[in-house]
């Protein structure tokens, strides 16, 4: 620690398209932030980066869903994920968003850089296509039947029911979410990063040079490594996004895993002007904090990119976590088989602490862990309440029952092995504590403070002050071991304060206000010392720091659970039975000439009658004004011929004659498509001309 001069911590980009859940919290954000709290307690230059991720598939899939565009949902939930980070203590010295002009410029200027060095391969490749929207379909964008399980409702690169990794062309009967079509393969033109050309710097930077890496993180990385780089495709077809900054890359844009960790780069900026000090200086140290699934981005694509780019440090390590499942079963926001965060906050207000604390108990440090409602009540309620609210409760209740409310004096000369042993005790917890922090081993870094409450309960046990006070009438002197006892409980207390500031800082708040100090004392350099609390210093009444959480309100949360995975695995199969249709993409962007080619004019519909042998066909006679025209149009199973006389029209009137069914047909008619598929005619209300021009 001591080779760097600043520390920089950034925390996963979370995805804007929805709200974030416990599994979340527990994968990066809480490790982050203890991280970080640790830091700035030990007075190191330390900023903590964070953002949310708003471009990329899921949004537009949401935008999709809720009917909006895709700003307003990253708009709707960057602030509700921003709300929800504040509530939970989450301490960012900056959280931006991946829409800001900040960011849009920095990863425009990125890729321009590495196009501009001839880093980019350029490829023309076939991809699947929704010819009914116009639109090459992300895999997202892709659903069929699972080849593994059968589930009607796999995406194009996963099924969420089994949770197999997939392809577009592994599903059984693949269809495009924006219509339902069928997807067919077309050729598109897309620009690569070239990762295999920086398989040996990835090789010898990791593999050689950060052994100390979590297993997870150094295997998976050398299973990437030992399988082979390819060349990966860093811009999409998209409009949904930042565009490609090039001038033949219309309709492209930054693939969201080449924008997201640039956003990194970008809040920096946003927060001091001296953003490079933190990016570009060799003694700084960069630590990623992700879940599991986000390793071979923040280890084998970002470092080559930066490496490819230039001028930036790498980091230091990527301590990212395992995956926590939910009473038994994987975390699926599609199913709703999660614990949200902003929900937990409203029904357990002030309990922020305890879901904190859980959380990092139970943390998924080196293997999937599981979440259950019964062992947070029983952590809250056997843990935090009984062994370290307890021991804090009981020293503040006695010292004020028997010091009078005072830091009663420490009688050295009657010290005994007891005290000694506490004292010891204190002193080490400290060294443990750092230890783990700095080895990123939060649960045990917890341990060692909820343990060090224990031993304090266990030292108060043996010493009984409540029994010795019994003795002071006949012996005077018995107070001196009352005071020694409750003197060093005092100690002990602004040391727990200390050290579980950093994993649960309104519970070391509350501390604070009971022993009336400022948040000075919560300075590293202060832990290990039992000289805190001035002697005759008098403290507040004791606060209750965790309340009992009841069998009931635990049922409560298992019945919610089951209940909304019920009703969201039943929307799922209405969904499935009636594809929602959606609003179709706009079309490819032409200029004003090309619309000016255009002749629309304004008619009446004077004749209609079906076409022999065609369903689909109607045989129209329009007057335009200037002249009568027939035009065949595909709307017989839309329309009765009889009902439609006397309706005006719209009409493509320079349209090249076209032979339907033996019938020439001189022109179109301008139909809307309703969201449920059916036809209508475009018309003025009011009466116009026939063959007034439309423009």
């Amino acid at each position: 620690m001591t080779d760097y001069k600043r520390v920089l911590v950034t925390a996963a980009l979370p995805y804007a398209n929805g709200p974030i859940h416990i599994g979340h919290l527990a994968g990066c954000y809480i490790p982050a932030d203890i991280y970080v709290r640790y830091q700035r307690a030990q007075k190191r230059d330390v900023i903590f980066v964070g953002g949310s991720d708003e471009h990329g598939v899921p949004i537009t899939i949401r935008a999709m869903k809720e009917g909006v565009s895709p700003q307003e949902i990253v708009d709707k939930y960057h602030e509700l994920i921003k709300h929800s980070f504040q509530q939970m203590g989450i301490s960012f010295d900056i959280y931006s968003r991946t829409t800001s002009p900040v960011h849009h410029k920095t990863a425009s200027d990125f890729f321009k850089k590495l196009y501009d060095d001839g880093i980019f391969e350029e490829k023309e490749t076939e991809q699947y296509y929704d010819e009914k929207t116009h639109t090459f379909l992300a895999d997202r964008y892709i659903t069929g039947t699972c080849p593994v399980c059968g589930n009607d409702g796999a995406y194009g690169d996963q099924c969420e029911k089994c949770g197999s990794s997939l392809s577009p062309d592994q599903l059984i009967n693949p269809r495009s979410t924006l219509s339902d079509a069928i997807p067919v393969k077309r050729k598109t033109k897309h620009w690569y990063f070239p990762l295999q050309k920086y398989e040996d710097f990835l090789r010898k930077w990791i593999l050689e040079g950060h052994t100390e890496w979590k297993n997870n993180v150094y295997g998976q990385c050398k299973s990437w490594l030992d399988n082979g780089l390819q060349s990966r495709a860093m811009t999409r077809d998209s409009n949904w996004g930042i565009k490609v900054p090039l001038p033949d890359a219309e309709g492209k844009v930054l693939y969201v895993w080449f924008d997201a960790p640039i956003g990194y780069i970008s809040a920096t900026k946003e927060l001091t002007d001296k953003w490079a000090d933190y990016w570009c200086k060799e003694d700084t140290k960069l630590v990623h904090f992700i879940g599991k699934d986000n390793i071979v981005f923040h280890c084998i694509i970002f470092p080559a990119m930066l490496k490819a780019h230039g001028n930036f440090v790498l980091p230091d390590n990527v301590p990212a976590n395992e995956f926590l499942n939910i009473e038994g079963d994987k975390v699926s926001t599609s199913r709703n088989w999660a614990v949200w965060v902003h929900e937990y906050i409203k029904d357990f207000p002030g309990c922020e602490d305890v879901l904190r604390y859980v959380l990092c108990a139970n943390a998924p440090e080196n293997k999937d862990n599981d979440f259950t409602w019964k062992d947070f009540q029983d952590r809250n309620n056997n843990e935090l309440a009984a062994i370290f609210g307890n021991f804090v409760n009981r020293t503040f209740v006695l010292m004020h029952k028997l010091c009078g409310g005072k830091v009663p004096k420490l009688h050295t000369d009657i010290l005994d092995d007891l005290d000694r042993q506490l004292i010891a005790d204190i002193e080490a917890a400290k060294a443990k504590v750092e230890n783990a922090l700095e080895g990123f081993r939060f649960r045990d870094a917890l341990y060692e403070v909820i343990d060090l409450s224990r031993k304090g309960n266990k030292y108060m046990q043996e010493k009984e002050p409540w029994q010795v006070v019994k003795k002071v009438a006949e012996n005077p002197e018995a107070q001196k071991s009352i005071d020694n006892c409750l003197h060093l409980c005092l100690q002990l207390t602004a040391n727990l304060a200390i050290l579980i500031n950093p994993f649960l800082p309104a519970t070391a708040k509350k501390m604070l206000h009971m022993m009336k100090v400022v948040d000075r004392i919560l300075d590293w350099e202060n832990a290990g010392k039992i000289n805190l609390l001035s002697v005759g210093y008098a403290l507040r009444a004791p606060e209750i720091l965790f309340r009992k959480i009841e069998d009931a309100e635990i049922q409560a949360q298992i019945e919610k659970l089951r209940a909304g995975s019920v009703a969201a695995e039943a929307a799922q199969k209405v969904a499935v039975a009636t594809p929602v249709s959606s609003t179709p993409a706009v079309k490819p962007v032409i200029q004003y000439d090309d619309f000016a080619k255009l002749d629309l004019r304004t008619g009446t519909i004077v004749a209609a009658e079906k076409v022999e042998k065609a369903d689909k066909l109607l045989k129209l006679e329009i007057d335009l004004g200037f002249e009568k025209r027939t035009i065949v149009s595909g709307i017989a199973q839309h329309y009765d011929p009889a009902t439609i006389v006397g309706k005006r029209v719209v009409v493509v009137a320079n349209l090249a004659p076209r032979k339907m069914r033996g019938i020439e047909s001189n022109g179109m008619i301008l139909m809307a498509e309703d969201a449920d598929g059916s036809l209508q005619f475009i018309a003025s209300d009011k009466e116009v001309q026939n063959g007034s021009i439309v423009s």
